[in-house]
């Protein structure tokens, strides 16, 4: 069993070196890494380029959706994982996402748990993770999946891939492939898994994190 990596990149050189590193650090290394640059204008790419075995394609369409679409059509493994570039995952990430699919065949795709490593009042703290899959479970029925650290397989991926929403004002992607994937089997929380994500839209845009998000939370459930 293979794993593919896809990271959507925009303007992310403060961040994605830490992301490689700690897959660089995987007890069982990823089959396959694939960034995806998604319009870079910084020194991202030029980071990237310094990790040996790292692919690079590009997706001129902007936009997390399409990044995430381009990487995972591109990739080769039967097990598709993504996580953000300001994502750390734990050494442990890649052996237990092959031992969860190994032990289930009913599973179509994995979350984790979560805590955010960079604002002070939560910091390692696991009750946004907590709260977050409370009120996934209460409102989709289901641990919906997470963009810093989200895993499918290839076969669901062919089978959804041209019914997922597009349009990143509307969706969160990741809650919208969670939805997706679900017709077909069982999204695994496992509680194992803690990665590292960063609370930075929080604290630099609170405005869109608090109200914005919501809202749009609630306008993709009426779509669906």
């Amino acid at each position: 069993m293979k794993v593919s990596v896809v990271i959507p990149v925009y303007n992310e050189e403060k961040y994605v070196k830490n992301c490689l590193d700690s897959l660089m650090k995987q007890e069982k290394k990823p089959d396959e890494i694939i960034v995806v640059d998604n319009n870079c204008t910084d020194k991202t790419i030029s980071m990237v380029k310094k990790f040996k075995d790292v692919k690079i394609i590009q997706e001129k369409k902007q936009g997390i959706v399409h990044a995430r679409n381009a990487g995972f059509n591109a990739a080769t493994s039967e097990i598709l994982a993504r996580c953000d570039a300001d994502t750390i995952m734990p050494v442990d990430w890649i052996k237990k996402i092959k031992n969860d699919f190994l032990k289930n065949n009913k599973i179509v795709g994995i979350t984790p748990t979560f805590y955010i490593f960079d604002i002070p009042l939560v910091n390692k703290s696991l009750i946004p993770s907590k709260t977050f899959y409370f009120f996934s479970k209460l409102i989709i029925k289901i641990p919906s999946l997470i963009g810093p650290s989200m895993v499918i397989t290839k076969a669901i991926w062919n089978k959804i891939k041209n019914e997922v929403c597009s349009d990143d004002e509307s969706v969160h992607e990741d809650v919208d492939l969670a939805i997706h994937i679900s017709k077909y089997g069982q999204i695994y929380l496992d509680q194992s898994i803690i990665v590292k994500i960063s609370g930075r839209r929080i604290k630099y845009n609170p405005l869109s994190f608090f109200i914005e998000y919501p809202l749009r939370f609630f306008k993709m459930l009426k779509n669906h």
